[in-house]
């Protein structure tokens, strides 16, 4: 009996919102759109020499590596949705639950990361 209530708990809790609902993922399209339109806060987790490659015009780079990742992601703008991306999509879906955990309440996840970014032909700063 007891495993059954864990397993219906486990159930019901997305609907009672503990499953991430601040996070939307979007593709390169809809990210370029939110960015054109100055609706968000690009986050770039990668390394610090991966951004210097090439980034998203006006991104922030905060490693998801680094020791105090958190705390340098807590003193980004909060009222502003954030829109994170790594290269491929690994580490920032790794970074997900720490932006939720100090406050972000809207998150864009782009899911493909900078690889799909530059497929879709989006413009590259360096």
């Amino acid at each position: 009996m007891k495993r059954f209530s864990f397993i219906a708990a486990l159930c019901v809790l997305p609907l009672l919102g503990f499953a991430g609902d601040a996070v939307k993922h979007v593709d390169a399209e809809k990210a370029a759109k939110l960015v054109a339109e100055g609706k968000v806060t690009v986050l770039d987790v990668r390394t610090a020499e991966e951004f210097s490659e090439g980034h998203i015009e006006g991104a922030k780079n905060v490693d998801i590596f680094a020791k105090d990742f958190e705390n340098q992601v807590a003193t980004l703008d909060k009222k502003k949705p954030v829109l994170v991306h790594c290269q491929a999509g690994g580490r920032s879906t790794r970074s997900l639950p720490k932006l939720e955990k100090v406050g972000f309440p809207e998150i864009y996840h782009l899911d493909g990361g900078m690889a799909d970014w530059v497929k879709a032909g989006k413009p590259v700063v360096k």
